[in-house]
């Protein structure tokens, strides 16, 4: 019961050390609340997975971003390399009284690699390819390379009952400098850090609470992150 108090103490600390950074340097400490879901045909090599995001400026009713992602899945015969072909639809708000809003549509495919390190540390490298259609703007792509990592604390492996930390690392490069109406963006799009802690509530269903620090070209910003994991 000590080590859990005090890893709780840990993630707490972490929260508000975002949220007083934030307060200190102007950035607004947002929220993002996701759903994320996967499931297998018949234990066969074809799958299904997404997720369904919410964003916001103000951690409730301010609409940073909605996001809907989805596709099919393959895993080929006797391998852990997952591959997917999906769609996302994005909506964008504005902060604050501005209730304008813009869409964006992705096309994507996507490899995901997981693998254990000794006994306890488990890590998943995730590899990914957009392609972006934005109003206003010419047809754009994105690469975005993401490690997470998991370590079970009161249990060897990641099972029911298990309560572990979770953390990963994701940067993002355009494809492209010239995006159209002489818009100019750099290589370098922006990268996120996280930190949380996590629970796996049964087998096939875990819940994370976390934050999270993007750095992008133009802006610095802070989230708290709540997210829900399930295997169908």
């Amino acid at each position: 019961m000590k080590s859990r108090s005090a890893l709780f103490l840990v993630v707490f600390t972490l929260l508000f050390n975002f949220k007083s950074e934030a307060q200190t340097s102007g950035d607004h400490v947002g929220a993002w609340y996701m759903y994320f879901f996967n499931t297998t045909f018949n234990e066969g090599p074809w799958g299904f997975q997404g997720d369904l995001q919410y964003h916001s400026w103000n951690k409730t009713d301010d609409m940073e971003q909605v996001l809907f992602r989805a596709g099919p899945t393959y895993k080929p015969k006797h391998s852990n390399v997952k591959f997917t072909l999906g769609y996302a639809n994005i909506t964008f708000g504005q902060r604050g009284i501005d209730n304008s809003k813009k869409v964006e549509n992705r096309i994507y495919q996507e490899i995901l690699f997981p693998a254990k390190i000794s006994n306890r540390f488990y890590t998943t490298h995730r590899f990914r390819y957009e392609q972006r259609f934005l109003a206003e703007q010419d047809f754009r792509t994105r690469f975005r390379y993401i490690l997470f990592l998991n370590i079970p604390l009161n249990k060897t492996d990641l099972e029911q009952g298990a309560l572990y930390l979770a953390f990963y690392d994701e940067i993002f490069l355009n494809g492209e400098k010239n995006i159209g109406h002489e818009q100019l963006v750099e290589i370098f799009d922006r990268n996120r850090t996280y930190a949380g802690l996590g629970y796996l509530i049964r087998n096939g269903l875990k819940i994370q609470l976390g934050g999270m620090r993007q750095i992008a070209n133009l802006s610095k910003r802070n989230q708290f992150i709540l997210s829900l994991h399930h295997s169908l």
